[in-house]
């Protein structure tokens, strides 16, 4: 068991994934901001729900998504593995005590350098999309395992992933031939559906897409075996997703109509969708200005330390501060650089406090994903955003 073990008799929890975090009173108003607090317990509850609407689909918890060792070793602690993007995280995977079979690199294209350091870390099962990744392959893993990445639209996500990886089919399977012509193992394919994504039926068109690749094929005397249904899973962010057990259902039954009822082995990298809910952003105000007749709310917390997120406002938080209650009305939310481009909600303004000042509170919920590992490293001088970990049960044990 890793650092955060998993005590016998801890319960899954069906509350508010608000509920253990600190409360919106002003009793936390000592403690430093930014920072996220980050429960490893709601981290739990989304795995296990996971595992009961996909019942046989191995979880690959996405690395980049949170790389935090309490949120690794709940995952490793409940039976999943991690889909990592390099060497660096797939060291801490392997941290977590899981064996190198339950990993995945699904960073399309990699440096040679790369490849050779997750090589070395165990590293098996592989995703690529052009002719050139599997001629590195062949060179530095030839017992390796190669998933093929299909192109989608991303259509129905906040951050489709649509533009730099992924081929047509028709390309994906002469891909697979190439990989078995190079000795490799021709394992199957991989999609991604696009991040944040609010239609449970996007998987459909892809997975009837493989099918078919996977019957070409075998006609080329091939035995694809594996489908990577990648991530998309939603965080609770305004607007709001079907619930998880919709997804379940309607991957479920995707699976069957394309494959028929024995389909092939099956795997998901679910980032935000096992992160995002576990983490508050708590923030505050440092200023609040009227430019143009426009409310202007200024935080120490911005794009380039920890809501990059909301570029082009693709990702939606969830706002609330410590002074909710009274009258509200639309405020520009802007961050605490001197870059023009900090500023993450201005087209969409934000309806907050009218008395909010400095000093006063700012959470950003359901931020546990892409928040404290995806930002700048001392621009302006600013640190990087800090973890703070909440719910006692997870501790260390001793």
């Amino acid at each position: 068991m890793g650092l955060f073990g998993i005590p016998a008799a801890m319960k899954s929890r069906t509350s508010s994934p608000l509920a253990t975090l600190p409360p919106s009173n002003g009793a936390d108003r000592d403690l430093p901001t930014p920072r996220l607090d980050l429960d490893p317990g709601r981290v739990a509850d989304r795995v296990r729900e996971l595992q009961r609407v996909l019942p046989g689909t191995a979880i690959r918890y996405a690395v980049k998504a949170n790389p935090h060792r309490a949120v690794l070793d709940v995952v490793a602690a409940l039976g999943g593995g991690f889909d990592v993007a390099g060497a660096t995280e797939a060291a801490a995977a392997r941290a977590s005590g899981v064996d190198s079979d339950a990993l995945i690199h699904s960073n399309p294209v990699s440096s040679r350098s790369q490849l050779e350091q997750v090589h070395e870390h165990g590293v098996r099962l592989f995703v690529v999309d052009s002719a050139p990744e599997i001629v590195k392959l062949a060179g530095i893993a030839p017992e390796a395992r190669v998933l093929i990445r299909l192109i989608t639209s991303g259509a129905g996500s906040d951050w489709p992933l649509s533009r730099k990886f992924g081929c047509a089919p028709d390309d994906a399977l002469m891909l697979l031939k190439s990989v078995a012509d190079h000795g490799l193992d021709a394992a199957g394919i991989a999609f991604h559906v696009g991040s944040q994504q609010h239609n449970p039926h996007a998987w459909e068109e892809p997975l009837t897409i493989a099918a078919q690749v996977f019957s070409d094929a075998r006609r080329l005397g091939l035995e694809p075996s594996t489908v990577d249904l990648g991530g998309g899973f939603p965080a609770d962010h305004e607007g709001g997703a079907p619930p998880l057990q919709e997804y379940g259902r309607a991957i479920r039954a995707a699976l069957t109509k394309a494959f028929g009822r024995r389909h092939p082995d099956t795997l998901i990298e679910p980032g935000r969708g096992i992160v995002g809910d576990a983490g508050v952003l708590e923030s505050a105000v440092i200023g609040v200005a009227n430019r143009g007749g426009r409310r202007w709310v200024y935080l120490d917390v911005g794009v380039y330390s920890g809501l990059v997120e909301t570029l082009g406002e693709a990702i939606r938080y969830r706002i609330t501060t410590s002074k909710d209650g009274g009258p509200t009305g639309p405020c520009v939310v802007a961050g605490p650089t001197c870059d023009s481009a900090d500023v993450m909600y201005e087209r969409t303004p934000v309806e907050l406090p009218l008395d909010l000042a400095e000093g006063d509170l700012v959470r950003f919920h359901s931020a546990g994903a892409y928040t404290t590992c995806y930002s700048t490293v001392g621009f302006n001088g600013f640190d990087p955003l800090p973890t703070r970990l909440v719910n006692a049960e997870f501790r260390p044990q001793p």
